[in-house]
């Protein structure tokens, strides 16, 4: 019986440690955060008019707000999202996906 449990614990040893070799690598990708999620999209820079939004990028497929104090506004395009404080852009996001 000490023969049988022998050679199995040795199997099961000889087994784990193949397990261990036979491991794939892959190769670690950062992506700074800046990075991110970055398409070859333009986007309104920060300060221009509503107007110049509009007349450059055309009309929105969403608006939301104005909301709160400052009124930030959000006009949402195929691909980005701009926000607005009053009537001048404060941030362009791209959309994930």
């Amino acid at each position: 019986m000490k023969t049988i449990t022998a050679a199995v614990c040795a199997l099961s040893l000889s087994f784990g440690a193949g397990i261990g070799l036979n491991t794939a690598n892959a190769e670690e990708v950062k992506v700074p955060v800046a990075q991110q999620g970055k398409k070859n999209i333009q986007v309104p820079k920060r300060g221009v008019s509503k107007a110049y939004v509009e007349k450059k990028f055309g009309t929105p497929t969403n608006v939301e707000g104005p909301v709160g104090d400052p009124p930030i506004t959000k006009w949402v395009y195929n691909g980005y999202t701009v926000y607005f404080e009053y009537d001048h852009v404060i941030h362009a996001v791209v959309h994930h996906g």
